[in-house]
């Protein structure tokens, strides 16, 4: 089963921008579906960005204009850039795939805005 490690969240003012990376430690694939999701304190985990097919995205109201996700199958890495960020976005980020029905999620990154 490939495990997924995200990385490159931080604290940060609000305006500014961060890139959250998730690493997978096997092949990942066009086909595979995967995104970003968060749960910020006190809420349920909500999607924010994914891949629902080979060159598909779609992204939660919130964060369209604002957020860019990708993905670089060589280096098996998806990427969240993320602008403009706003202290709503403050949450732990984490990642998922679906690599042929097998599920994996990583463990998080916080990210923090503050105002």
């Amino acid at each position: 089963q490939v495990q997924l490690v995200e990385s490159g969240g931080g604290l940060v003012q609000a305006g500014g921008s961060l890139t959250l990376s998730c690493a997978a430690s096997g092949s990942i694939y066009n086909i595979n579906p995967m995104g970003w999701y968060r749960r910020a304190p006190g809420k349920e985990r909500e999607v924010v960005a994914r891949f629902i097919g080979t060159g598909l995205t779609n992204y939660a109201d919130s964060v369209k204009g604002r957020f860019t996700i990708s993905r670089d199958i060589a280096k098996r890495t998806m990427y969240l850039q993320m602008n403009s960020l706003k202290p709503e976005d403050t949450a732990v980020y984490y990642c998922n795939i679906d690599r042929f029905g097998a599920i994996a999620w990583g463990k998080g990154t916080l990210v923090t805005v503050s105002s």
